[in-house]
């Protein structure tokens, strides 16, 4: 009789799991946005795949689980938003009518405030942005993490069993070598897999508009097809994405017509299709 029930509770579902279910529920469809290397635009391409998304129509949500370097407050123009409490929920920032964001930043001291916690109290966090939050009916949920395939990634694929993936990064070797553990990593926890994005294809020239291989080109392509991933495009950086990220705008929203763009909008139209 006691093994009986030892076994019942195991096999209780908690209140904080029950709510989150009920919340995906509500979702349409989940993006994660990963990456096995720092430093390849992740965030960048996180935050205006939501604004994007939003801009047509659909009602987004962006979550920000990369809680040692959360920046996506800051591509936003929300960094000095701070989040509250209705009581019993956290109600996420709103950057416009059908985008809503969480961020740890938000409940930061201060911009300099480091996050200094190991793997249970981030899992912590994850839950609660899922549990707590609320998100309310959504057709998206973008998930920005952290590079590599640590506490959040995993903490991610293992609570949002159905996320579509997107893994960004750069033309160079060393990023390539740490995007085929990122592909390995989702094949492994069975997620399905929109494609790969190359980030920082070329710089396109601020003074004749011409794209400048400053890396190697082809060569994200070329992983995408050994590894068996769709390949969905390359975005050339431009120095107006930088500056319009500094200043909390999103570049693919505010700007209509430049090659990144068309680019991005092709990408988009992928993913969206997926």
């Amino acid at each position: 009789m006691e093994n009986k029930n030892m076994n019942f509770k195991l096999n209780q579902k908690s209140e904080q799991d029950k709510k989150i279910e009920e919340n995906l529920n509500k979702i349409k469809n989940k993006l994660m946005v990963l990456s096995g290397k720092g430093g390849v635009g992740k965030s960048t391409i996180s935050v205006n795949i939501a604004a994007y998304l939003a801009k047509e129509g659909y009602k987004v949500g962006l979550m920000d689980v990369d809680l040692h370097g959360p920046n996506t407050l800051k591509m936003l123009g929300l960094e000095d938003k701070r989040l509250y409490s209705d009581g019993k929920n956290l109600i996420p920032l709103e950057y416009s009518e059908n985008l809503k964001v969480i961020s740890i930043a938000s409940l930061l001291e201060t911009p300099e405030t480091p996050v200094i916690w190991r793997g249970p109290l981030k899992i912590g966090v994850i839950k609660q942005f899922l549990a707590d939050v609320v998100w309310g009916e959504l057709d998206w949920l973008v998930i920005d993490t952290p590079p590599g395939s640590g506490d959040e990634p995993l903490t991610v694929a293992q609570l949002i069993k159905d996320a579509l993936v997107v893994i960004v990064t750069t033309p160079q070797e060393v990023s390539l070598l740490d995007i085929r553990k990122s592909i390995s990593f989702s094949k492994q926890l069975g997620l399905k897999i929109a494609g790969l994005i190359e980030n920082m294809s070329g710089l396109i020239c601020p003074y004749c508009g011409k794209k400048i291989e400053i890396f190697k080109s082809g060569t994200s392509e070329n992983v995408a097809k050994k590894m068996e991933i769709p390949y969905l495009g390359a975005i050339p950086m431009a120095k107006e994405i930088v500056d319009m990220s500094d200043e909390g705008k999103p570049y693919f929203v505010e700007v209509t017509d430049s090659e990144p763009v068309k680019e991005f909008k092709k990408i988009m139209e992928k993913i969206i299709n997926k």
